[in-house]
């Protein structure tokens, strides 16, 4: 977590000056989980703010903050001075300390400032670029399953700032699975609406009802919630991140332990019966394919079958209410997704698919606000993941 000290007026950078005192006393921070803003000035009911990047390669787009006093009826600008950071739906808000949100839907149309008008009684409300998932989340998700004798909490390493990375075992007790399944999400820290689908794949390994009890008759699951559990709770980027990005540490020498701690566990843990790896991601922030959810090709023609007759199974799984077209998949030597794009290092999808026994290890991308039309929260994001899950074992039980 951040450690900033809250004031009238903050800002999350630490070489942050006020070129003059604020006349108004609005109290913005972001010390606490998650939190990323740089507050640049004030001006009258306008405050200009911007991402903090640290350590990213150029500009991304992540922030969340909050206000805590000195906004009570008051009708607030918030303007961005750098970059576009702000999607389709307006910023996501929450009035009861992040732990549910809503889409403002209003924003001003160059993407670069929203207007909020408070409420007259004093309280503090969050505002992102995205709906935030950190440890908070998944704890109190873990909880309500606490009791499933099928879900088992390990710990796959220590980060670099001492937090315990989640190992989640899926596995009915007692039972010996014919397939592994490989599920990892957060690579990237600000990716946060496929850790509200990996809640509803695990939702769906667990549930009492005829999927459920045949994922555990027949497979064990390895989840890992959180790679850039640091990134995560400080509020980073992640993406593009400097000397490395995380999801290109999968040859040479790792340099981040979580990557380095699953390339270690993984092929031990396998046996040889991992089948299936699905690494979860999100797109750029707006426009395009990035408003609609598609997977990563592979310039393998072996692979690239493989995920073609995946995609096949998942369009004809969708239940809820995020569409998916197999027609919408990026295609290897299509758009980003070009030999360029892996100059860096290897991803975490092409060294899954090269372990013993796989079949397809591919990525997939969840757009943050809007899926043609759709509108991703977290409710829509979990039942994407409970359909990625019957997809899974249409994929697993096909001949």
């Amino acid at each position: 977590m951040t450690k900033t000290p809250l004031l009238l007026f903050t800002a999350c950078a630490p070489l942050f000056l006020a070129a003059e005192p604020v006349s108004a006393e609005i109290a913005i921070d972001s010390s606490f989980p998650g939190g990323n803003i740089i507050v640049v000035k004030q001006e009258g009911d306008t405050v200009f703010l911007k991402p903090d990047y640290r350590d990213t390669k150029g500009q991304w787009f992540y922030w969340y903050f909050r206000t805590t006093s000195g906004t009570a009826g008051k009708k607030i600008t918030f303007r961005f001075t750098e970059g576009t950071p702000i999607g389709v739906r307006g910023p996501a808000v929450s009035t009861d300390e992040g732990i549910s949100w809503k889409w403002a839907e209003q924003q001003a149309a160059d993407h670069k400032s929203f207007t909020y008008t408070f409420p007259t009684e004093e309280g503090e409300t969050r505002f992102s670029f995205g709906i935030p998932y950190t440890q908070a989340n998944l704890d109190r998700f873990l909880s309500v399953h606490k009791e499933n004798p099928s879900l088992k909490k390990e710990v796959l390493c220590k980060s670099k700032k001492g937090r315990e990375v989640e190992r989640l075992h899926l596995i009915k007790p007692g039972s010996t699975p014919r397939m592994r399944i490989l599920v990892t999400s957060r690579s990237h820290a600000c990716e946060m609406m496929m850790s509200y689908a990996v809640e509803g794949i695990i939702e769906s390994f667990l549930a009492d009802d005829e999927r459920g009890r045949w994922f555990r008759e027949n497979t064990e699951m390895l989840v890992i919630p959180f790679l850039d559990k640091d990134g995560v709770e400080d509020g980073d980027q992640g993406k593009n991140r400097l000397p490395r990005d995380h999801n290109r540490d999968y040859d040479g020498t790792s340099i981040y332990r979580e990557t380095a701690a699953l390339r270690e566990f993984v092929p031990g843990w396998s046996g040889g019966k991992l089948t299936l790896a699905l690494d979860l991601h999100c797109p750029h922030i707006r426009g395009g394919t990035n408003e609609k959810i598609y997977l990563v090709g592979s310039e393998n023609p072996a692979w690239a079958k493989e995920q073609d007759r995946f995609s096949t199974l998942l369009e004809k799984s969708i239940t809820g209410p995020l569409p998916y077209k197999a027609s919408n998949d990026v295609a290897f030597g299509t758009e980003w997704n070009t030999a360029k794009s892996y100059t860096a290092g290897l991803s975490g999808s092409r060294w899954a698919g090269a372990l013993p026994g796989v079949k397809l290890a591919t990525t997939f991308e969840l757009p943050y606000a809007n899926s043609q039309g759709a509108e991703v929260n977290a409710s829509s994001a979990r039942a994407f993941g409970r359909d990625l899950a019957t997809a899974i074992r249409s994929y697993l039980e096909a001949p």
